[in-house]
Order: structure tokens, then C-alpha cells, then sequence
């Protein structure tokens, strides 16, 4: 197994002016000459954390991290509630790819994405499919209704009780709906121990749901009352609303993917992110290999999904883009 690379710096940073009041946080490691590559975090509203720097061979790639609209070092931070979130959508994120490709002199990048960011890169790939050079992308989504609905729902027939604290969490009359949307109108609310007490149970929820993985651990950022009350917030505004995307839009455009060759990386016992969306992405995408780590549930913690996704980073890192292509 491939293992992680030793942790780096980045040699360069910024903030981008997005609009809209914007400027998202950016950096930059690994060789300046190297290959271009982009990470795309998961959450939403995880942030570009360390760990994804150790992916990449440092010599060999030239690694662009940034921390999406609301999250991380990006400004205004989502767990304001002041910051409006209306100009925070899959469509939004997708600009600002293309606006800090274009604000580093980036013709491709390979980009790299797991969980939420698996959605986005498919999303901005199929929107932009002359920017990409390769695609790598891990714990699969698509992030529509019907996921949506598995997470929330769902999933409460493997954790029954975990589940009906989490609806009933949610005023009853709406405890028939969605539910996302209802705890993104707690999160809304303007009593402050409402919001509160929706995002410690929203990310409660959040921390069970993945647990089917023998090795998972709690969550710790979820302990930092600033940390989950952003997290809740992006997280319930972009399922709330099928991350903005028409249902089955990515698998319907997948075509677009044509000549992009992609890793797609997936845990079997991954059962709040079931295998079968990276599988149709996969049938409907030629170009793409999938992987699917048998033992391994949701994320990349630094086990076999994570030396997949070093191992096919690690095979794109000497190819080069067919003529044409940009």
C-alpha cells in the first residue's frame, strides 16, 4: 500500500475577491514547477485541512488548496449568523474554481475531491471539462434528493434511536419533511440557544451516520461550538436544496467526462454514502476506474482508501494532457 507523503507548507497564499462580499483563502505547495492539481474538501464547510497537502508527491506536483465560500480561512465565515448564505451555492463554488484557476496562471489541473467535494468535482468537470486534466475523486456522491433522504432518513433503520432523537430534535410538524431544511430554518432562527442546539444535534447526527466504519473515531472539530454551528449551516443549505443541481443531473451529463481519465474510490461498508452512485458514475463515465476498499466506510483517514487515492494521484503524475485538450 502506498502511504501518506511527509506533511508540507505552503510556499504562497492569498485571499481571492470572489463578489458578492466574498474572498475565499488559497495556498499553494509542493514544487512550483510541478503538475497543477486542486483539492476540493468535503463537508460542506470543512475547510482545506493539512491532510490533503500529504497526498500529493511534493516534487512532483504543484498542489492548490482553498477553503470554499463561508468556511475555513475564507471571509465571511458561515457560523456568523450574519453571513447570508444566499450567494453560497454548487454554482457560486464552481466560478470561483475557474476564477482562481485563471488568477494562477493554471491551463489543467488534476483535481482531487472526497465526499461533498466528489459532488463539486463533478459538477465543475462537466461544466468545465477543458480545466480538468484528470479527475480523482473518493467516498462518492452525488448529492441528490434521494441521498439526501438516505442520510436523513434512512439511515435510521441501522441507528434507530440515534435517528429519532435527530427528528424530534425538528418542531413536529415538520418532522414528515425535509428534514435538512428544517434544521437549516433552526439554524435560522433568531434565538440563539435554538441554533445551537440544532447544530449540536445536526452534527451528532453527522458523527453517527458515518460510524459504520470499525475504525471510526468522534469527530473533534463537531466539540467546537464555532466549528459545528458552520458546518450545520452549510451543510443543511446545500442538502436542504440537492446541492443546487437538478436530480441526476451529474450521471445524465457524465458524457462530458469523455476523454478525462478519473479514479473513483469508494469504501463497501461506506453505508452513508452507498456504493451504487460511484458505481452508476462509473458505468456512465469510460474513462474511469473504480475501487472499491472492501473494509473501509466513509472518508480517507489515513487507511486503505487513502493509499487508493495516493496510488492513483501517484500514477497521473507524470501524464501528460493529449493535444487539444486545452
Amino acid at each position: 500500500m502506498a502511504e501518506l507523503y511527509p506533511p508540507i507548507e505552503p510556499y504562497e497564499h492569498g485571499m481571492l475577491d470572489v463578489g458578492d462580499g466574498h474572498r475565499v483563502y488559497w495556498e499553494t505547495c509542493g514544487n512550483p514547477k510541478g503538475k497543477p492539481a486542486l483539492v476540493l474538501h468535503g463537508g460542506p464547510g470543512s475547510g482545506a485541512t493539512p491532510f490533503w497537502r500529504r497526498l500529493f508527491d511534493p516534487a512532483a506536483y504543484r498542489v492548490v488548496l482553498f477553503d470554499q465560500r463561508g468556511c475555513g480561512r475564507s471571509t465571511p465565515d458561515a457560523a456568523d449568523f450574519a453571513t447570508s448564505l444566499e450567494a453560497n451555492t454548487t454554482w457560486h463554488l464552481i466560478a470561483d474554481i475557474e476564477q482562481l484557476r485563471r488568477h494562477l496562471g493554471i491551463g489543467q489541473w488534476l483535481v482531487v475531491g472526497g465526499s461533498w467535494g466528489a459532488t463539486l468535482g463533478f459538477a465543475y468537470a462537466e461544466e468545465h471539462p477543458r480545466s480538468v486534466s484528470e479527475l480523482v475523486l473518493f467516498s462518492v456522491t452525488n448529492s441528490r434528493h434521494r441521498e439526501v433522504e438516505w442520510l436523513t432518513r434512512d439511515m435510521g433503520r441501522i441507528f434507530p434511536e440515534e435517528w429519532a432523537r435527530f427528528r424530534d430534535t425538528v418542531p413536529p410538524a415538520e418532522r414528515d419533511g425535509n428534514l435538512a431544511a428544517a434544521y437549516a430554518r433552526m439554524l435560522a432562527d433568531l434565538d440563539p440557544q435554538v441554533r445551537e442546539k440544532a447544530a449540536l444535534e445536526w452534527c451528532r447526527w453527522e458523527d453517527t451516520h458515518v460510524a459504520t466504519d470499525p475504525g471510526h473515531e468522534p469527530d473533534p472539530r463537531y466539540a467546537d461550538p464555532v466549528c459545528r454551528m458552520r458546518i450545520a449551516r452549510l451543510v443543511t443549505h446545500y442538502w436542504a436544496n440537492a446541492a443546487f443541481l437538478e436530480d441526476d443531473a451529474l450521471l445524465r451529463d457524465a458524457a462530458k467526462l469523455a476523454g478525462i481519465p478519473g479514479a473513483l474510490i469508494h469504501g463497501r461498508i461506506d453505508i452513508s454514502s452507498p456504493l451504487d452512485t460511484a458505481w452508476r458514475m462509473a458505468q456512465a463515465w469510460p474513462d474511469a476506474e473504480l475501487t472499491v476498499i472492501e473494509r473501509e466506510g466513509h472518508g480517507a483517514g489515513g487507511g486503505e482508501t487513502a493509499s487508493a487515492v495516493v496510488a492513483a494521484i501517484d500514477r497521473f503524475a507524470t501524464r501528460s494532457a493529449p493535444p487539444g485538450r486545452i
